[in-house]
């Protein structure tokens, strides 16, 4: 029977059982579920919700980390043929109304007492939010407890589940996903079963797999890329670790994953942690980490063009991998046979160090919009291209407009904004694309890159465009760097707002001898200037005049999810930043007359 639903996904890892197949690591440790016990879970929590009212089109919110629960929710809420509302847990008071009520959510299912007090905080204002489900920890009144609801006997429950499958249909909605809001209120992408499982099925072509494998999830399950990546896991019998521990590169060594998805920053830290160490280490390690590093590139570059290397570069790169690279593997667990990345772009020699050290990289390129991958690369010799993100999914036409917009159109591009038809027909383009907000390239192949975002283009007074995210990845690259933002539109001339590594320059300013108790004081002393001036010159050289940096600052604290600065995935809100630094840089431009 060909999959139609998420829940004809979900069959192909209920029919491939196994004693242990989810774990879910913590800081309190790791408990382990089978294949069963998670199915039978699944169907009485399904029975569960039916019972206390939840039938075919109702919302259900899930505010909740990664965790089994969080799947079984999913399924349970599709097999009722309900529409799953997932939110992020860094959600204010004020969001957590608005989405809520937007979405006319029923049902909330929240992680922990931390998450239902929010939710127990706003109920008077959210007037149809009818029940409040915990995961875990010790229920108030008037809350339910998912662990009863989900404990029930089996009876008829898995029967039921699946007629509820047989009767839901490809068109049906499946999901609400609310945009991030990087700019205004965020609107709620609907996607339906179709959607889902036509990006899951097309992207999973590209990403061999099967029950060899452990995947780790880590990147917020609301996130719609993680998301697929837990539908596609399902369709590969995968095993599958969750994990709610806030620095997942303490647990690669010990889960041991053999493909995860990460936002380029997780893979960025990676990088910078090895960098760091190897800086750190005597000349001849650096010299033996330096060679090893090269010969690494040196056959990957090889093996991208599809050629053999020759006998001297094997012997070389094979010592190399014993040496030194295989030890940097072991750090993610020495089982790593693909690395994934999307949601911003990634700097290319991040991407090249993980390729020299033997971990297949491989971009993605989608929106929330769009299920959400359009566009893919591969392992494949001769599909990669270096600077390039890959090719459309085969099901997908993908092109660029006169102004070199990425316009999508497929049966994985949304069926609009949840009570926006308005919103929903600006989206479009006349002949059905999805006007994707995005700058790209496509060569004569169908390769794609990304430039920027259309809305992140700084046009300067003077006319001339300026594509922000590769200057600010390339100021990125200096270890004292932490966050880069390009500031200049209608202005005329290019300025930075730049966040420091503060650890990394705290070590430097200790190493040089520079007192660094306060860091005010510290950003304040002449090495330090002088230090991100040479920084700032490095990257300026590279850069037509009209694109050079003439003025910088440097922010005393860091641009975190949790102050508001990053969204979820880590990428930066610009209109955020503009407003609350409004005060910097008007000082820049009044200050400065080029």
């Amino acid at each position: 029977m060909a999959d139609r639903t998420v829940l004809d996904l979900y069959r192909h890892d209920v029919d491939a059982p196994r004693p242990e197949h989810y774990a879910h690591w913590t800081p309190a440790g790791r408990r382990v579920l089978s294949t069963q016990g998670f199915f039978s879970r699944t169907c009485a929590l399904s029975a569960a919700l039916a019972e206390i009212g939840v039938d075919s089109g109702d919302r259900v919110v899930i505010l909740s980390g990664n965790r089994p629960e969080w799947h079984m929710t999913d399924l349970a809420v599709l097999s009722l043929g309900a529409v799953d509302v997932p939110f992020y847990l860094t959600l204010t008071p004020a969001q957590l109304i608005y989405q809520i009520n937007d979405s006319g959510a029923a049902v909330a299912v929240a992680d922990n007492p931390v998450q239902t007090a929010k939710l127990q905080q706003i109920r008077d204002h959210c007037p149809g939010l009818r029940h409040v489900i915990q995961i875990e920890g010790e229920c108030e009144d008037g809350v339910l407890a998912f662990e009863e609801l989900s404990s029930g006997e089996s009876g008829d429950h898995e029967a039921r589940f699946w007629d509820g499958a047989l009767n839901s249909d490809e068109k049906d909605l499946a999901t609400i996903i609310y945009t991030s809001g990087t700019t205004g209120e965020p609107k709620g992408v609907m996607l339906s079963h179709e959607n889902l499982v036509q990006n899951t099925l097309f992207s999973a072509r590209r990403l061999s797999g099967d029950r060899t494998d452990l995947a780790l999830e880590f990147l917020p399950l609301c996130h719609t890329a993680e998301r697929l990546a837990g539908y596609c896991y399902m369709l590969h019998s995968m095993s599958k670790a969750y994990c709610a521990v806030e620095d997942v590169s303490d647990l690669f060594a010990k889960v041991a994953p053999t493909v995860f998805f990460a936002a380029p920053r997780v893979y960025e830290k990676v990088h910078q942690k090895v960098m760091d160490k190897a800086e750190a280490s005597s000349p001849v390690k650096r010299k033996l980490f330096s060679w090893a590093i090269g010969a690494g590139r040196r056959a990957n570059d090889l093996r991208i063009s599809g050629e053999a290397p020759g006998p001297r570069l094997r012997l070389e790169h094979g010592l190399a991998d014993r040496l030194v690279l295989e030890k940097i593997r072991a750090a993610l667990g020495g089982r790593v046979r693909l690395c994934i990345t999307g949601a911003a772009k990634l700097p290319p020699h991040v991407s090249d160090f993980f390729h020299a050290l033997g971990v297949p990289m491989v971009d993605a390129y989608g929106l929330t919009e769009t299920s959400p991958v359009a566009v893919i690369g591969s392992i494949e010799p001769g599909e990669i291209r270096r600077g390039w993100i890959g090719k459309a999914l085969e099901n997908l036409d993908v092109k660029l407009a006169d102004d070199g917009e990425v316009l999508v159109r497929g049966p994985s591009v949304m069926m609009g904004y949840w009570n926006r038809p308005d919103a929903t027909a600006e989206a479009f383009d006349d002949d059905g694309f999805l006007l994707t907000g995005d700058i790209g390239e496509m060569d004569d192949d169908g390769f794609l890159r990304i430039i920027d975002r259309k809305k992140d283009l700084v046009v300067t007074s003077g006319g001339k465009n300026v594509a922000p995210q590769p200057i600010e990845n390339r100021l990125k690259q200096s270890p004292v760097v932490d966050v880069a933002v390009l500031i200049g539109e209608r202005r005329n001339f290019i300025s930075a707002l730049v966040v420091p590594d503060f650890e990394r320059l705290g070590q430097w300013a200790e190493e040089n001898g520079i007192a660094n108790d306060d860091l005010r004081s510290l950003l304040e002393q002449p090495e330090v200037a002088e230090l991100y001036r040479k920084t700032v010159e490095a990257v300026n050289d590279d850069l037509a005049r009209y694109e050079r940096i003439r003025e910088y600052r440097l922010l005393p604290e860091p641009l975190t999810v949790e102050n508001g600065a990053l969204t979820p995935t880590l990428k930066v809100k610009r209109r955020v930043i503009d407003e609350r630094y409004a005060k910097i840089i008007t000082e820049i431009y009044s200050r400065r007359s080029p």
